[in-house]
């Protein structure tokens, strides 16, 4: 005699990050308490969670360095740009937007690099 298997039911597709509700922070979390949250939170110790977001600022560095990539994403959260700005040349006799009447004279600026940080959209959801 056959057995008969019954047809199996596809179990539902779970992400890997838990969805769950979490109340809200009222004041802002020290470094030490930022590795105390996630180590309860997750199997790590303080130590191991220390050393991994040590790893992601040395990440972040060498994506972000001169003669790098210059980009850097946290996928879903947040992207980190260098952004070279152009030198500007120096002005004589520009009103003052200050004291109304009076002319000044505007330095030099040399050429900089700065650094964007821009939120992508998984973040901007967060705030609403």
């Amino acid at each position: 005699m056959a057995v008969k298997k019954s047809p199996k039911k596809a179990a539902p597709k779970t992400s890997a990050v838990k969805t769950r509700k979490t109340p809200a922070i009222q004041k802002k979390f020290t470094k030490t308490e930022i590795l105390n949250e996630i180590s309860e939170n997750t199997s790590l110790s303080k130590k191991e969670v220390a050393a991994v977001l040590e790893e992601l600022g040395v990440l972040i560095q060498r994506h972000v360095k001169k003669r790098a990539v210059g980009e850097f994403t946290l996928p879903g959260l947040l992207k980190i740009k260098s952004v070279q700005r152009p030198a500007r040349p120096a002005r004589k006799n520009v009103p003052n937007p200050f004291r109304p009447g009076e002319m000044m004279d505007i330095p030099r600026k040399p050429a900089s690099t700065r650094v964007k940080v821009l939120p992508l959209k998984k973040l901007k959801e967060f705030a609403l």
